[in-house]
């Protein structure tokens, strides 16, 4: 069972309660000395008008019994008797938790009347006066890279780098890469962009070869027979390195050289075999599986997550940076358009309606049982007295009043009873 906390509130409800208990109790008290006194007199013949005062105070006694027994009903058995239907809100309190549900239910969370409320609202509108205001996007900046930088900070790096490793392997696998290549390989052939290339190859090559002349020469010379002279060796060596620097030397200086002309169409051939040729594409496709199963590459791709999120987290912590600025204008932007964009009004608040009506549709068991179980979990007695506490002083009203009422309304039937005999 869960019980109320009392608070100093409560118990100053509770002292207004008794106090006005103690006056209904007094002003039944008098009207019960008036009876006697009044029936006395009219026994005692003191005149007509006793039993006018008798038959008053006598229907005053009856309603404030009445509305007494009503009252303490409602929060416990009068005189502590079994009587039935008494004591109705210890006893009757999950019942009265299920109804209340059922009401709220039927009367707050239907689809029809979250519709009506929104639609009277004019939430688009509202919103976007509100967002067009620049310390309002500010704001709601501001919250939006406070809960940014918390969900960055609360999810395990190690989680996320194997989701992305394996979106990003999972994806790589799955699209077939070499008609992609073959285009974008035949598109820089015709513009002619890989000259650059060739021209940097070219040159690099041939300060190599001047500067590792001897180790050409000695390689030459290592991979000849053994049983040739040794100045013979010497002599080729000299003849290839300068055959091979000199071939070198006119491809860097010659835009129009043989070799050249061929690799350009060497190139063209594989950026057609690429896009055209099975054997080809396979070869590829094969290549970027190995490549992607290499662990050097999985450690590239799972320390993507690491800077692309602290890259973010910077951004959202510097409120000058191009992330805030721009999600700033962005918003101020959609604040202005909904503002005076009745279709994007419209649109808004009918994306609005759509899910708040989602909502109370389909979790409208949900949330009435919220407050059948939260009233059943109450403890009864403390239900009864928290209750008693909030309401209970109106509640004594009442049974001033039927004292009241009830003795006017003895007084008008005594006055026309004996009206009617005379």
């Amino acid at each position: 069972m869960v019980s109320f906390s009392y608070t100093a509130a409560d118990e100053e409800k509770s002292r207004g309660v008794r106090r006005m208990k103690a006056l209904a109790t007094a002003l039944l008290a008098a009207v019960a000395v008036i009876y006697a006194l009044a029936t006395w007199a009219e026994n005692a013949g003191w005149g007509s008008w006793a039993g006018y005062v008798a038959a008053a105070a006598e229907a005053g006694m009856v309603g404030a019994l009445a509305d007494w027994f009503a009252v303490t009903a409602l929060f416990r058995r009068p005189l502590g008797l079994p009587i039935p239907h008494t004591a109705i809100i210890p006893t009757k309190k999950d019942q009265l938790g299920a109804s209340l549900g059922q009401f709220v239910g039927e009367n707050f969370l239907s689809a029809d009347v979250v519709r009506g409320r929104l639609a009277a609202l004019g939430i688009g509108s509202r919103l976007g006066t509100w967002l067009a205001n620049p310390a309002h996007a500010d704001r709601v900046t501001a919250e939006a890279a406070t809960a940014l930088r918390g969900a960055l900070t609360v999810l395990r790096d190690a989680d996320v780098q194997a989701v992305v490793g394996e979106a990003i392997t999972r994806r790589a696998e799955s699209a077939e890469i070499a008609p992609g290549l073959g285009k974008t390989l035949e598109r820089i052939v015709a513009d002619g962009a890989h000259h650059r290339a060739v021209d940097l190859i070219c040159t690099r090559a041939h300060d190599w070869l001047v500067t590792h002349g001897d180790s050409v020469m000695d390689a030459v010379q290592g991979g000849a027979p053994g049983w040739t002279p040794r100045f013979v060796d010497k002599r080729i060596g000299e003849r290839v390195y300068k055959e091979l620097l000199r071939f070198v030397t006119e491809m860097r200086d010659m835009p129009a050289h043989p070799a050249r002309g061929a690799i350009d169409r060497f190139l063209t051939d594989f950026a057609a075999d690429l896009q055209a040729d099975t054997d080809t594409r396979a070869r590829v496709e094969r290549l970027k599986s190995d490549l992607l199963a290499r662990p050097e590459v999985q450690d590239i791709i799972a320390s993507a997550w690491s800077s692309v999120r602290n890259l973010i987290i910077a951004a959202a912590e510097d409120d000058r940076s191009q992330l805030r600025l721009r999600a700033r204008a962005s918003l101020i932007s959609l604040g202005n358009r909904l503002a005076t964009d009745p279709r994007l009004q419209s649109k808004v608040e009918g994306w609005a309606e759509d899910a708040a009506a989602y909502v109370v549709t389909t979790y409208r068991g949900e949330i009435t049982s919220l407050i059948t179980d939260t009233v059943a979990g109450w403890d009864a007695t403390q239900t009864s007295k928290k209750i008693e506490a909030n309401i209970g002083r109106d509640l004594q009203f009442i049974r001033i009043n039927g004292t009241v009422v009830g003795a006017l309304a003895g007084l008008l039937i005594y006055t026309v009873s004996h009206g009617v005999g005379g």
